[in-house]
C-alpha cells in the first residue's frame, strides 16, 4: 500500500496498487493476508517465558514445506496489461 498523498490535517490517503502473482491464485492485488490454517496457542506461560509458538510452528511448517516442494518457477499464464486505457490516452493528446 502507498501513502503518498498527505491531507491538509496531517493524515495521509493509502491504496492497494501493488499487485502480486503466486502459483495458486495467479494474478492479484494487495490488501489481503493469507489465513490461517494451523490455530496455535499461546498460554500466558508461554507469554511470560518470551515464547512465540506460532513463530515456531511457522518456520517448522516453513522449512519443513520447502523440503517437500520444488522451487516455484515463474510462469504466470498471462500478464496484466499497464497499458494507458484507450480513453485516456486521447485525452492526453489533446
Amino acid at each position: 500500500i502507498n501513502g503518498q498523498y498527505s491531507l491538509r490535517d496531517g493524515a495521509y490517503i493509502t491504496q492497494p496498487e501493488y499487485s502480486h502473482w503466486f502459483k495458486d491464485v495467479e494474478w492479484n492485488i494487495e490488501n489481503h493476508g493469507v489465513d490461517p490454517d494451523i490455530e496455535v496457542d499461546i498460554t500466558p506461560d508461554d507469554y511470560a517465558a518470551g515464547r512465540d509458538p506460532q513463530l515456531e510452528r511457522g518456520v517448522a511448517e516453513a522449512l519443513a514445506g520447502i523440503k517437500l516442494n520444488p522451487k516455484v518457477q515463474f510462469k504466470p499464464s498471462y500478464y496484466p496489461d499497464l497499458s494507458i486505457p484507450k480513453k485516456l490516452a486521447l485525452m492526453k493528446k489533446r
